[in-house]
């Protein structure tokens, strides 16, 4: 793993299955750090992916956040039974205003 991928996924949230405002904490102490952190998702976790960045971005207009850039795209994984299928997935930018 380079330095470069290792600094990409320090300002990284993946979002799964745990409660929603986990992944608000957690992207909450990032921003608190960095200028921006990214919210990553796929599949049946982009709607929460998209709960979370809503909810940084409304709940703290006091204190200055805001979405940047959406990417949306879709992987190739392998099932359980051995064919390949398409994964949809999403990446959502949230920044610190200046």
């Amino acid at each position: 793993m380079s330095s470069d991928t290792q600094h990409d996924t320090k300002d990284t949230v993946f979002i799964g299955k745990k409660p929603i405002m986990a992944y608000v904490t957690s992207a909450l102490i990032q921003l608190a750090n960095n200028p921006k952190v990214s919210i990553k998702a796929r599949g049946l976790s982009i709607g929460r992916a998209v709960d979370v960045a809503q909810i940084i971005a409304r709940r703290t207009d006091s204190s200055g956040y805001s979405i940047g850039q959406i990417k949306i795209g879709s992987e190739q994984l392998q099932s359980l039974d051995g064919r390949s299928r398409n994964v949809s997935t999403i990446e959502i930018e949230v920044t610190k205003n200046a």
